[in-house]
């Protein structure tokens, strides 16, 4: 078994009000805060980045169609990290992992700055090359330790997780435009930035437990490392579908992310300003609902909830897309923002759960969270890799068939997946197992008390 991989609660609330908000230990929520600051400096970092990016061009004296594959960097980097960051974190643990993310990522921003400031096209692409590969480790490490806090806590913590890299996302744009407006040199902007993030992931990794995500000598897991454990974990039919959740609402925010300015100027007819502020708008709306998201969640259910959240973005998408009106499709912007907050954090918690006990008729046993699944940390890893393919490789795809059908006739595929996704979320529901299969879990002993881990075990 995976240990401390244990994401959050089940996808009914398992607990009764009163329990649920037990105290919480000082360890655990100095471990939840690190979790939180650094995803603020990440999204920070990343949104300077990318607000600075005309000032990029221009120092660096290039062509549009030669910066779009000084970024390419980026996107390389970024899925070579998520795609072997799983396999490092079972071999590992998800501390070592984050530590050489945040390590690589705040090197190739400092690259970046420097190269810039230099004029020098291969330095920008190496330093977004870097930090693309350190986003992509810390990022799947992340979601594998937030999930064990999550269990640990007994609440969800994954929305609010995703919340912060929104915040850092919209405080970053807000700097950046303006330290823009000012004229602030770009290569100093990246630098402060730089060390900004340094200074959070010194702090995030000191207070991050080690061996979360390990697998442990003599684990049936341990022996499928790498490519293996992530092939075999999508034999499970319901991880494909909670993958194909992800794969559409990652689709969804990352569509938004990188067409929604140049879709509202040429779609809708708005000046440059304006697409950027409708951008500003959907950046504001996802960080609301991912800081919002928690209560629904506990009170409704994440089937639930991800049902509304990707009916309501369909709706915002779709207002988009068929709506003659500038100021509508702007007002739409929010509800595309609102809908697709949540879909990315709450498959991510429900693709490490295993089965909730149940009671001998078939009924899920009060007040009893779901235990980690086998290959948690696996399973994991590979709905994350789903979602951040959804996020790099979907948007490019969307631009070649604008250049066919335009951008709101593209955004057309963007709500048929959002529609399926709705009709698929049953799946986030955690299956049921019998009472007599209950001590077949093993207890990890950095989420639950050695008092409840014998009582699972059935001892005295």
């Amino acid at each position: 078994m995976e240990p401390a991989v244990t994401p959050g609660p089940s996808s009914r609330p398992p607990l009764d009000p009163g329990s649920s908000r037990r105290p919480v230990d000082p360890g655990l929520r100095r471990r939840r805060a690190a979790l939180f600051l650094f995803m603020v400096a990440t999204g920070v970092s990343l949104s300077s980045w990318v607000a600075r990016t005309p000032a990029v061009r221009d120092a660096l004296d290039v062509t549009t169609g030669a910066m779009g594959l000084v970024l390419f960097g980026l996107s390389i980097g970024s899925m070579a990290g998520v795609l072997v960051s799983g396999a490092l974190v079972r071999r590992h643990g998800a501390r070592p992992v984050i530590a050489v993310g945040a390590a690589l990522l705040v090197v190739g921003l400092g690259a970046v700055a420097a190269s810039a400031a230099g004029g020098l096209t291969a330095g920008v692409f190496g330093g977004l090359a870097l930090f693309g590969v350190g986003m992509g480790l810390a990022e799947v490490a992340f979601n594998i330790e937030g999930a064990a806090v999550e269990r640990a806590l007994g609440r969800p913590v994954l929305p609010v997780l995703h919340g912060c890299y929104s915040l850092g996302t919209v405080v970053g744009a807000l700097l950046g435009m303006a330290l823009t407006a000012v004229d602030f040199p770009v290569g100093w902007h990246l630098a402060g930035a730089a060390a900004c993030t340094a200074a959070a992931a010194t702090w995030s990794v000191r207070a991050t437990l080690p061996g979360t995500g390990k697998a442990q000598p003599g684990d049936e897991a341990a022996g499928g490392e790498g490519w293996r454990a992530q092939v075999r974990v999508w034999r499970d039919g319901r991880l494909v579908l909670i993958g194909a959740i992800v794969l559409a609402m990652a689709f969804a925010e990352g569509s938004a992310g990188d067409w929604l300015p140049l879709l509202m100027v040429d779609g809708h007819g708005t000046t440059a300003t304006e697409g950027s502020l409708t951008f500003l708008l959907f950046a504001i709306a996802m960080t609301v609902g991912r800081f919002t998201g928690s209560p629904l969640l506990e009170r409704f259910g994440r089937a639930v909830v991800v049902r509304a959240s990707a009916l309501v973005a369909a709706a915002g998408v779709a207002l988009v897309v068929f709506s003659s009106s500038a100021v509508v499709a702007g007002a739409a912007v929010v509800l595309w923002g609102l809908g697709a907050s949540l879909g990315f954090p709450v498959t991510i918690s429900a693709a490490g759960e295993g089965a909730r006990p149940a009671d001998v008729d078939g009924t899920a046993a009060a007040g009893e969270p779901a235990p980690a699944a086998p290959d948690a940390a696996a399973r994991v890893s590979a709905v994350a890799t789903a979602g951040y393919v959804a996020f790099l490789v979907g948007p490019p795809l969307l631009g070649f068939l604008g250049d066919h059908v335009g951008l709101r006739g593209a955004m057309i595929v963007v709500l048929v997946f959002v529609l399926v996704a709705s009709l698929l979320t049953r799946a986030l529901e955690a299956p049921k197992r019998t009472v007599a299969s209950a001590g077949d879990r093993t207890p990890d002993p950095a989420v639950e008390p050695e008092g409840r881990a014998k009582a699972v075990r059935g001892e005295g």
